[in-house]
């Protein structure tokens, strides 16, 4: 009888079974549920990356972006600030020419054998050499072009003459002389030209 009463304490072989495959049961279900969260955070760390990935190759492209809109930007500015150095002077040149035109007419006028009017025509001569030097020295030439080819872009053609004596298409007179800065044409040489 004491082996009866220790028996109905211990699980039957179908129990146990039964146990065993409940505790399996479980343990897969658990591993299950485990496995489908593992999955679960990978998809959302993928999802995550993606998103990153995306936002930096956005970022990356803005600042390259910004930086050559700087760059274009700062080229202009040197450049703006190098035609300012350059071409200041316009205004100022387009004001003066005048007056070196007015003393090129007085040593025109004044007449190199007359006495009377030898110390005018040596002192305007000396101030027409002292006011182009002045130029010169901020790159603004004379364009002169006597006897050269006729060229449209530097001189202007008030008029045209036959003439024998000359080649056509060439400077017979110069009426104004023309002026560059920096090799910009400041004001065009008014010219007579050779009739071709």
């Amino acid at each position: 009888m004491a082996e009866e009463q220790t028996k109905p304490n211990e699980p039957t072989p179908e129990e146990i079974n039964t146990q065993e495959t409940d505790a399996a049961d479980v343990a897969e279900q658990a591993a299950d549920d485990a496995a489908n969260e593992v999955v679960a955070d990978v998809e959302a760390l993928q999802q995550a990356l993606a998103a990153a990935q995306d936002e930096v190759a956005t970022l990356k492209d803005q600042a390259l972006r910004a930086t050559a809109e700087l760059q274009n930007v700062r080229r202009r500015a040197e450049q703006d600030v190098e035609k300012a150095h350059k071409f200041g002077l316009d205004k100022f040149t387009n004001e003066m020419l005048p007056i070196i035109d007015s003393l090129e007419r007085t040593l025109d006028a004044c007449s190199v054998d007359d006495e009377a009017t030898k110390a005018l025509r040596e002192g305007v001569e000396m101030t027409h050499k002292m006011f182009v030097s002045g130029l010169a020295k901020f790159n603004i030439e004379q364009v002169d072009p006597q006897g050269q080819p006729f060229d449209p872009e530097l001189h202007q053609a008030m008029s045209m003459v036959p003439s024998p004596d000359h080649e056509a298409n060439t400077v017979m007179a110069v009426m104004q002389k023309g002026y560059t800065m920096h090799g910009r044409l400041i004001r065009p040489a008014m010219v007579v030209v050779v009739q071709g």
